[in-house]
């Protein structure tokens, strides 16, 4: 009977296991087999706490997700004491990787109060300590959207304190050197500073990847009006990896997913793809797939938002398709590791500048136990920002209502965002949290 345990235990393990590992080289990631890597990823929070915890639930999701070509999926909240070596396994059976979020409802920085904690440090640690041992985990973000106003950019460097003490954690430990990246909202006016503090200066403090959660490209929009063709140009010096974070504008319906066109297509040489906002359909209608639609919520066991989220993925009718006849065309192959040879270099750190990027670039990272000062400025985003991250889905669902990521920032989000997006994302946060402390009571 022991034997037996073990056999399964360590069949388990290989399962997990057997699949080539992503690293970053320069502003590219490869797979252990030397092949360039491209993001062809999902945004997946089926519920607040850990949707990585029902074996069951994963293989019906890998399953349905690797018939279109999904490589990857992003995870924004876990629960670093669970078992999540079913669900790991079951991804990686499907060739999908996940991307963690490291921080937890109650371990965020905030822009408003940003402070940098043992606290914090040991919350990041059991994430890391629980996911490293994963060959599929690609890589770790150690803050979403942190910083929405030129108020809250007090707070990057504690941001960038968390990603000095998280790698060197990472690194005492022999882990493999998983990436540690950040994904920040798309502020024109904030995005090149925040952009380039992350990398420059002591490599040990630079972030490994950079990320951009990016709603600009809505409907019948163009490389040109959509805004990227600036995101390309911004980012052709990058020295790390960039990809889309979050991506999928739902202004305009159905969608089309036509910026994937542009992000493998002519942005391929210096992005390295994007994850699609989101698995499963809530209230905000971004959904890919649905668990039998929406129930009324005062039924017997029902959701508190009515949206059923477990058993067959349904996929919704044309979105589902339309992203898998627009990824089965783009493949790019980039670069073989070995062949590869970057030279691109650390950026100048950002002049600091009254009301626009207040970071002095010159002085030393907060040390541990750290706290800044308050910021009445940037208050006002910031908690809009709360209610969102505390959603089911990440930051960009605010669950049952509307994407928490361009909370605050479209008014300046890329040029060539859709008309009315701002409102979209406001109207939904004032109910953002009461939704979410429902859906935990149903729990």
């Amino acid at each position: 009977m022991l034997r037996s345990a073990l056999v399964c235990t360590l069949a388990g393990l290989t399962a997990v296991n057997a699949i080539a590992t992503i690293s970053a080289k320069g502003p590219k990631f490869f797979t252990s087999e030397g092949d360039q890597f491209y993001v062809k990823g999902i945004a997946y929070q089926l519920l607040p706490d850990d949707p990585l915890v029902d074996t069951t639930q994963c293989t019906l999701d890998a399953s349905l997700m690797k018939t279109i070509g999904t490589n990857s999926i992003r995870v924004y909240h876990v629960n670093p004491n669970a078992d999540h070596t079913g669900c790991m396994s079951a991804f990686a059976d499907a060739g999908i990787y996940i991307w963690v979020d490291l921080d937890t409802f109650n371990t965020t920085i905030w822009q408003d109060e940003p402070k940098w904690t043992s606290t914090q440090f040991d919350a990041f640690a059991e994430v890391l300590d629980e996911f490293q041992q994963f060959d599929n985990t690609a890589g770790f973000f150690i803050g979403n959207e942190v910083i929405n106003t030129p108020a809250g950019s007090k707070a990057a460097p504690y941001v960038k304190a968390a990603v000095r003490d998280m790698k060197a954690y990472r690194n005492s430990k022999n882990y493999r050197s998983i990436p540690i990246g950040y994904s920040a909202a798309d502020i024109a006016s904030l995005r090149p500073m925040l952009q380039d503090y992350f990398v420059c200066g002591d490599d040990a403090d630079a972030l490994e990847f950079f990320s951009l959660n990016a709603y600009s490209w809505c409907g019948q929009s163009s490389y040109e009006q959509s805004g990227y063709s600036m995101l390309e140009a911004n980012s052709t010096e990058l020295q790390v990896p960039i990809f889309m974070s979050e991506t999928g504008c739902n202004a305009v319906r159905p969608r089309d997913f036509a910026d994937q066109n542009a992000l493998f297509g002519d942005m391929a040489d210096t992005w390295s793809g994007s994850i699609i906002y989101e698995w499963i359909e809530e209230e905000n209608n971004y959904g890919l797939i649905s668990y039998g639609g929406k129930i009324d919520p005062a039924s017997p066991s029902a959701p508190a938002d009515g949206f059923v989220r477990s058993g067959t993925p349904t996929p919704i009718v044309p979105d589902f398709a339309n992203l898998s006849n627009v990824w089965k065309t783009l493949n790019p192959t980039g670069v073989k590791k070995n062949a590869y040879n970057p030279t691109a270099t650390a950026p100048k750190c950002p002049d600091f500048t009254s009301v626009a990027w207040e970071v002095d670039a010159s002085a030393a990272l907060p040390t541990m136990g750290q706290v800044g000062p308050v910021s009445s400025r940037a208050s006002a985003s910031s908690t809009a920002s709360r209610s969102g991250s505390a959603s089911g889905s990440g930051s960009a669902s605010s669950t049952a209502t509307s994407t928490g990521s361009q909370t605050a920032a479209s008014a300046t989000a890329t040029q060539g965002a859709a008309p009315g997006s701002l409102s979209r994302e406001l109207k939904g946060v004032g109910a953002a949290l009461a939704g979410v402390m429902a859906f935990f009571a149903w729990l």
